[in-house]
C-alpha cells in the first residue's frame, strides 16, 4: 500500500471512529493507530473492507487477546459482496445460473470472518443496519450439513436471524467480516 493509500485511509477511519463513538466506548484511537502501525497486512484488509463498501469501525476490543475488533458497518449488507451464495459446497452443488462467488470464500479472500450470530445481533444493538439487505452469517456445522445457512437482517424493529438453502443467492443478500487487529 502507498503511503498516501495508507494515510487516506487512516483518515477515513479516524474519521469514522469519531463520528460514532458509542460502537467502542472506553477505546482511544491512538490506542488503535499504534495497533495499525504495527500491521500492515490488517491495514490492507481494511482497504478491501472499505473499497467493497463495507465501511469498517471498532466495535471493541476482544479482553483474552488484547485484539481491536472491526466489523463493516455500512447502512446495509456491502453492495461489492452480494449476490454470492453461502460458501463452495453450495456453489459446486447449483447446476445453473451459478452466482460469481459464495460469501465464504469471498472473506477468506479478504482475510475477514463471516460474523457469526451473537457478533451479527452486538453489531445490530449498535445501529440500524440491513433494513432493505440481509448478510449471510457464520453457519454452525449442523445447520451446514442439513443444506442450510444462517442470514440476518432488520424488519419492523427487529432483528431476525433464519435460514436459506446455501446455495441460494439473491442481489441484496451479502456479508460482513469481522477483523481482528
Amino acid at each position: 500500500m502507498k503511503k498516501q493509500e495508507r494515510d487516506d485511509l487512516l483518515q477515513r477511519l479516524q474519521a469514522r471512529f469519531a463520528r460514532h463513538p458509542h460502537r467502542h466506548a472506553g477505546i482511544a484511537w491512538e490506542q488503535v493507530a499504534a495497533r495499525l502501525d504495527a500491521n500492515p497486512t490488517a491495514l490492507e484488509v481494511l482497504a478491501r473492507m472499505e473499497s467493497s463498501g463495507g465501511e469498517p469501525d471498532v466495535l471493541g476490543r476482544d479482553e483474552a487477546s488484547g485484539q481491536y475488533l472491526f466489523c463493516d458497518c455500512s447502512a446495509e449488507s456491502p453492495a461489492e459482496r452480494r449476490s454470492l451464495c453461502y460458501d463452495r459446497a453450495a456453489w459446486d452443488a447449483r447446476k445453473e445460473a451459478k452466482p460469481q462467488g459464495s460469501a465464504a470464500e469471498a472473506a477468506a479472500e479478504m482475510g475477514v470472518e463471516l460474523l457469526d450470530e451473537a457478533q451479527y445481533r452486538a453489531l445490530q444493538a449498535l445501529g440500524e443496519f440491513d433494513l432493505k439487505t440481509s448478510s449471510w452469517l457464520a453457519t454452525p456445522a449442523d445447520v451446514r450439513a442439513l443444506g442450510g445457512a444462517l442470514f440476518g437482517d432488520r424488519r419492523y424493529g427487529r432483528v431476525f436471524v433464519y435460514h436459506n438453502g446455501a446455495q441460494s443467492y439473491y442481489a441484496a443478500r451479502g456479508f460482513r467480516g469481522l477483523l481482528r487487529v
